[in-house]
């Protein structure tokens, strides 16, 4: 146990699990020069760790109302800083460590972990798109609760996903991927489709982790034709300020 979140293993079944979802956030202690590092610049490595941190409680706070049938998991790493997550997670979060390995093996590993847990369904979640909305988790949700044997898939516009979600291992759908470009998503309908199994796509997204995309994310949010205000509050009140101070400098 931490302070304020329950801390969970693969080696104890729990009960309250069992025909429930698990969102879960893939994340890294955001702590400066560790995280969002192709940001700096324009962000200095502080500024971008803090900006990590707003995605995280945006994403989260999307999670925790996806609705019934769901939980909030934080995947994270490294092992020990459990307590660093206190200001940024909701309450009714969870956490699960990541196991070691390459990208491919630590996104193996926790679908694994969580299914040994006892959830019914695993949906992991990037911690770069702090604009998708709730409705989109909860569509996974929905998707994952119905009979067939499907991968739920939700699309970035740079060739990759934000989420995977499926009800048993498919271990294959994590190995042999191209990480990090365009072919990502193809990669893995590819091999989904070869293990006879029906892809759903959720509506895309992006992921914020270059310039380009930073830009873009300040347009959505702070631009003349931004998106309410209810979209992705923590991360658009940081980019208020950081205008503001980048304004007075």
């Amino acid at each position: 146990m931490t302070d304020r979140y329950r801390l969970l293993s693969p080696n104890e079944l729990d009960p309250a699990a069992i025909g429930v979802c698990a969102l879960a956030i893939m994340t890294k202690v955001p702590r400066p020069g560790e995280v969002k590092t192709r940001l700096s610049p324009p962000l200095t490595p502080e500024e971008a760790a803090a900006l990590n941190r707003c995605f995280l409680q945006d994403t989260a706070a999307a999670v925790s109302q996806a609705g019934p049938g769901a939980r909030g998991i934080g995947c994270y790493t490294p092992i020990g800083m459990e307590g660093a997550y206190r200001d940024i997670l909701p309450p009714d979060f969870q956490l699960i460590a990541q196991r070691p390995g390459t990208f491919g093996e630590r996104l193996a590993g926790a679908t694994a972990d969580l299914l040994a847990v006892g959830f019914t369904a695993v949906c992991l979640i990037d911690s770069d798109s702090p604009t998708i909305p709730a409705s989109f988790f909860a569509r996974a949700v929905q998707i994952l609760s119905m009979p067939h044997n499907s991968v739920v898939l939700g699309p970035s516009d740079d060739g990759g996903y934000y989420l995977i979600g499926m009800k048993k291992l498919h271990r294959a759908l994590f190995e042999d991927i191209a990480w990090s470009t365009d072919q990502v998503l193809d990669q893995t309908r590819r091999k989904a489709h070869k293990l006879g199994l029906e892809v759903r796509l959720l509506p895309a997204g992006y992921d914020v982790d270059d310039q380009v995309s930073f830009e873009r994310l300040c347009r959505d949010l702070l631009g003349p034709n931004e998106s309410g205000e209810g979209s992705a509050p923590a991360t658009r009140a940081f980019l208020r300020e950081w205008k503001a101070n980048a304004r007075a400098r």
